[in-house]
């Protein structure tokens, strides 16, 4: 035996503590990016509306498909984009998400009508479906336990970012350019963000189980009939078989799923995740919360253009207060979600929010200059920011790792759900109200919607009483 076979084995050499944070937060950026890219488009044509209308000749029904297209299909398509991640790896499918999601960016940027675009924004929302629950999953996974909350605060704010932003950044490309280039933008995003993903995130893959079709077919039915109905039933008329139909067999479906899923493992949402409290919990939160603030969005961004006579870049900067707030309170929110607890960030962000909507329903009606609209527009940024990644944290805890793109996919869907009806609900009481897309169409219209937004995110703040307190919060079991 040589003294080179008789020497001790060499035991690794551990990265330096610098190193290893790099690298984490290099993961951060890497799955973030292409879930701002998502998120971004949820709203980004908010501020293009009334420019497309003219465009395209587009009608009313027409402008809030252009959301909702993407919203249902993105809606619709991410939990079984789950359970293919968990199959064939998840940064796989996230990358194919990537690809989908940039040649139907494309495609958007190059329609000439308002079907075409409505498509195309629905194969969008196709892509998306792959990119935002894998990319929570994936950086969950990336990230040491001891880090996660912080990881997540800071991708919670880079979600409420992307939504927030997208008037501002449509608004700003609208007026530079085109509308189209709203579309454009997302093809040197994507050439970046591929890149980072094979580098800075290893694959991973969950427990192989079977798709799920029949659950797809009833959970996604159920959110696109019930879309269906609100939105047309201004148009049609609430009695009309046309809206009452797809309303009725949207109700039918949701108990239907649970009926199926009941026993079977390997249902597209199993009903065991309803377990635990924090996850029901946080769908809850989820749904309302968004449904309340996302179709607020909608109406606000349009109302600076054609009431108070802004430009779509002049409305999306005067929304800054809003769209900012996010970016700096989310990644506190959750730093301090582990100290604080989830109720109390929850409970806070979402009455400043449930406040912030009364007071623009009192501004709008009562027609005030945009000074007024200052400190409402503060106090929903500071809201959302601590909503945003104290909601994600809340979606993981307690559960074990291998649920984590499942409970993601469905808190992810559950918040689109939240999107689409939203803008539908909210749009459907404006309208109601006698509300027409001119100066004084808005006069006793949108008030009651904005406050129906209220109502819902009041919901939300109730349903926060019950989210996990100090004891468990950012704390997912192994």
């Amino acid at each position: 035996m040589t003294a080179l076979d008789a020497a001790p084995p060499v035991a690794p050499v551990a990265a330096p503590a610098r190193t290893r944070r790099a690298s984490v937060w290099l993961a951060v950026v890497a799955a973030s990016l292409p879930m701002f890219m998502a998120t971004l488009d949820n709203l980004v044509m908010t501020s293009a509306l009334p420019v497309v209308r003219a465009d395209l000749g587009s009608s009313v029904g027409q402008l809030s498909w252009f959301v909702n297209a993407y919203t249902l299909s993105f809606a619709t398509f991410m939990l079984p984009a789950a359970t293919l991640g968990d199959r064939l790896g998840r940064r796989r499918v996230m990358l194919a998400g990537v690809a989908v999601f940039t040649l139907a960016s494309i495609a958007s940027a190059l329609s000439t009508t308002s079907e075409a675009l409505i498509a195309a924004r629905a194969v969008q929302g196709l892509g998306a479906a792959a990119i935002m629950p894998l990319s929570l999953t994936l950086l969950a996974s990336a990230v040491p336990p001891a880090m996660r909350a912080a990881a997540i605060g800071i991708w919670g704010g880079v979600s409420g970012l992307g939504v927030a932003l997208g008037p501002v950044i449509g608004g700003a490309v609208v007026e530079g350019v085109s509308w189209q280039a709203i579309f454009w933008l997302n093809v040197p995003v994507a050439v970046v963000a591929v890149p980072l993903l094979l580098v800075a995130i290893q694959e991973s893959r969950g427990t192989w189980q079977r798709l799920d079709w029949v659950g797809v077919l009833m959970l996604g039915g159920a959110v696109f009939l019930g879309v269906w109905g609100i939105v047309h039933g201004n148009d049609d008329g609430w009695s009309d078989p046309r809206v009452v139909v797809p309303l009725v067999v949207a109700g039918l479906l949701l108990p239907a799923y649970v009926a199926w899923a009941r026993g079977r493992s390997y249902a597209v949402l199993p009903l065991r995740l309803f377990a635990s409290r924090s996850f029901s919990v946080a769908n809850v939160i989820a749904l309302f919360f968004t449904l309340g603030m996302f179709g607020t969005v909608f109406l606000l961004s349009q109302y600076l253009q054609i009431v108070q006579g802004y430009s779509p870049l002049e409305a999306g900067v005067r929304t800054l207060p809003w769209t900012a707030a996010p970016m700096v309170v989310a990644p506190i929110a959750g730093a301090l979600a582990p100290r604080v607890g989830l109720r109390p960030l929850l409970s806070l962000g979402l009455v400043l929010q449930t406040a912030s909507l009364v007071w623009f329903a009192v501004l709008t009606e009562t027609g005030a200059g945009y000074s007024s609209f200052v400190a409402p527009l503060l106090l929903a940024g500071v809201g959302m920011g601590l909503t945003f990644a104290p909601m994600a944290t809340a979606v993981l805890d307690g559960l074990p790792d291998e649920d984590f793109a499942i409970a993601s996919s469905a808190n992810s869907t559950v918040r689109e759900f939240g999107v689409a009806i939203g803008v539908a609900l909210l749009t459907a009481v404006f309208l109601a109200n006698g509300g027409e897309l001119t100066p004084a169409g808005y006069d006793g219209a949108i008030g009651p919607a904005l406050l129906t937004g209220a109502g819902a995110v009041a919901v939300a703040a109730v349903a926060a009483v019950f989210a996990p307190g100090r004891g468990r919060a950012g704390r997912p079991r192994a």
